[in-house]
């Protein structure tokens, strides 16, 4: 692995704890950060309209036809999107925009976005299980991330890294769950319930059996790999289409993986192609490389400079800005990067947190504040 860089920022993205009904939550949640979310929203709208023509009215029937599922499925979120826009001063429309933008932009170029792991303890050097990601979207992302403790009146506690005004992106919960996913590409995107609010909505449970059977009831929007691990020692890659999964369980303790289908059954659902499936590809044999390398030594320190990972530029582990031109030269929309590194010790309630590409930036270890 390489150390080429070795004096990074310190600077962290900014935490806040927010409780009451998941209503006051969103609320304290749109008033504390109306100034990033405002700039989420505006991001959102000013990248919508380079591809569409987008009037207000256009907007709002887009976005709002996914409400009913949220309803349907996890009424308490639409509750707390409802307090973010009262807190932010946005409307409901403009708030369902930051929660389900990909299925907004899902014609537009497909990319490549996050290289997740799970590691059980036994691949450990210490016995405590590990899952995380490098997370991997356009690069004004740093500019929005924040880390939110949300404790509600009902349902567990969570601990989750996530763009402002989005209620669910990755991170783990109070009972020992952990959540993380990677964007898949596949046919039959629909209305349903939007796939950013998967990963969330696993944490509303103790076990990664629990949360699968939860994920396999509800009507998805799209398609959105999640990777599972709980104190009790499950973990799982829960791969799938709107209509369609597979699982795929650990080996030797370790799971990796990264934006193409690798469960036989989903072989044919796959429409990455050309340089991504390529990149897709080298980044999930990398990280399993290294994996598999440090076996049996595997901790928050090791994973660090394992996301830290260059080595297959340009298709590397830690994405950093100018790659993706390298990767497809010519391509105006190249702006991706790992605007986040994130490692989790869910048992143990810690999540590291990296402002950016981690070769460039320091981990910040959070927890969850004292009952």
């Amino acid at each position: 692995m390489s150390q080429q860089n070795t004096k990074r920022s310190t600077q962290s993205f900014p935490f806040y704890r927010f409780s009451g009904t998941y209503r006051q939550i969103g609320q304290q949640f749109g008033e504390a950060c109306s100034e990033l979310i405002l700039k989420h929203r505006d991001y959102a709208l000013d990248r919508l309209n380079s591809r569409y023509q987008m009037t207000a009215e256009k907007l709002e029937s887009a976005v709002m036809k996914y409400r009913p599922y949220v309803q349907k499925y996890a009424e308490f979120f639409d509750e707390e999107v409802q307090g973010v826009a009262e807190g932010a001063g946005i409307s409901i429309a403009e708030a369902y925009l930051l929660q389900v933008r990909a299925e907004i932009n899902h014609d537009a170029k497909a990319n490549n976005e996050c290289t997740t792991f799970a590691v059980l303890a036994e691949a450990t050097s210490n016995g405590i299980p590990l899952i995380g990601q490098n997370c991997d979207l356009p690069a004004f992302y740093s500019e929005l991330g924040v880390v939110v403790e949300c404790v509600p009146d009902r349902g567990p506690a969570t601990l989750m890294l996530t763009p402002a005004g989005q209620i669910s992106y990755v991170g783990i919960n109070q009972r020992g769950l952990g959540a993380f996913a990677n964007f898949l590409t596949c046919d039959g995107w629909r209305a349903g319930l939007p796939r950013y609010m998967l990963s969330r909505l696993a944490l509303s449970k103790d076990t990664v059996g629990e949360a699968v059977e939860l994920i396999r009831q509800v009507e998805r929007a799209s398609s959105r790999n999640l990777i599972l691990l709980d104190k009790y020692g499950g973990a799982v890659d829960f791969e799938n289409t709107p209509t369609r999964d597979a699982l795929i369980f650990p080996e030797n303790g370790l799971l990796a993986h990264s934006n193409h289908y690798t469960a036989e059954s989903l072989l044919a659902e796959e429409r990455l192609r050309g340089v991504e499936l390529e990149n897709s590809r080298i980044r999930l044999e990398r990280m399993l490389s290294l994996l598999k390398e440090h076996h049996g030594k595997l901790n928050t320190t090791v994973m660090q400079d394992i996301l830290r990972d260059r080595e297959t530029f340009p298709h590397c582990l830690c994405q950093v800005a100018g790659d993706e031109r390298v990767q497809s030269p010519g391509d105006k929309g190249a702006d991706i990067i790992t605007f986040a590194s994130v490692i989790a010790e869910p048992g143990e309630g810690n999540l590291w947190v990296a402002l950016g590409p981690p070769n460039q930036y320091e981990y910040k270890r959070y927890t969850f504040s004292q009952a």
